[in-house]
């Protein structure tokens, strides 16, 4: 396996797409220590959204697991030691030695290195850049067959923008919000609302912390009513139907970054 836990697509323009919990491989000396099942890890992980990122032409994608290295976190809270650091499963079949959590470290300064690079030749040719951070998150975690999470607090996509300045930002996304909004989804229009269930996580936070003037990250959560979260069986209709919305919605948010605001 290689030893970077990323896949890049470089592209032109300032639309980048990443997907940084689509991972589900893991290094064999953490999978050796691994006591959380298979379908345990991926019930946590995002699948679907490295095929989302097509939307984009430069497209990250993260290769390992998040129970490896949760590239989301911030760096000391990026590998998962204890239950409470993972929505209190056991990862871990005892206390692994602190050099395989240091590998992971290592493989996370690399990526931020490795983005930081990336990004920092986008702004050089186009000024600045877009990203589209696409996440999903369960609404069923009462079980498989129990209720569902009450839809007033749990959208079909939450917008988070916790950490950006939304004074200089805002119109970009609000274009994003119209574009999903319009889409003609099967089922009926999406219901996309904006910093309800997560406001965004470190990734995100670092790019305003490292562009503040030159990048803004929108974090994009969809809810897992495109799959079965507890079998990880999808609906490919509505799989296709979300990357057909993330794309239709690129032309509303690049007017809107072509044409920033005054602040």
């Amino acid at each position: 396996m290689s030893d970077q836990i990323w896949q890049l697509q470089r592209g032109k323009g300032p639309l980048v797409a990443t997907a940084v919990h689509d991972g589900h491989a893991m290094r064999d000396d953490v999978l050796s220590q691994v006591k959380l099942d298979d379908p345990g890890r991926l019930r946590e992980e995002d699948p679907f959204t490295g095929h989302w990122t097509k939307c984009a032409p430069t497209q990250v994608v993260g290769l390992r697991s998040r129970f490896e290295v949760d590239l989301n976190r911030p760096r000391d809270k990026a590998v998962y030691r204890t239950p409470e650091d993972a929505w209190g499963l056991t990862v871990w079949k005892e206390n692994p030695a602190d050099e395989m959590f240091a590998k992971s470290l290592d493989e996370y300064d690399a990526f931020y290195d490795a983005m930081r690079e990336m990004l920092s030749e986008i702004v050089a040719e186009q000024g600045h850049f877009v990203v589209y951070d696409l996440h999903t998150y369960n609404h069923r975690r009462a079980g498989p067959a129990g209720p569902v999470a009450d839809p007033l607090e749990n959208p079909q996509v939450n917008i988070g923008t916790g950490t950006m300045d939304r004074r200089r930002w805002g119109h970009v996304v609000d274009a994003l919000v119209e574009g999903l909004r319009e889409f003609d989804f099967p089922g009926g229009k999406l219901d996309v609302r904006e910093n309800v269930k997560f406001r965004g996580g470190n990734w995100p936070r670092w790019i305003h912390e490292t562009f503040p003037t030159t990048g803004v990250a929108i974090a994009i959560e969809f809810k897992k009513f495109f799959m079965d979260e507890w079998t990880g069986q999808p609906d490919p209709t509505a799989v296709d139907a979300i990357s057909e919305a993330l794309q239709y919605s690129v032309p509303f948010v690049m007017d809107a970054i072509n044409h920033p605001r005054l602040v």
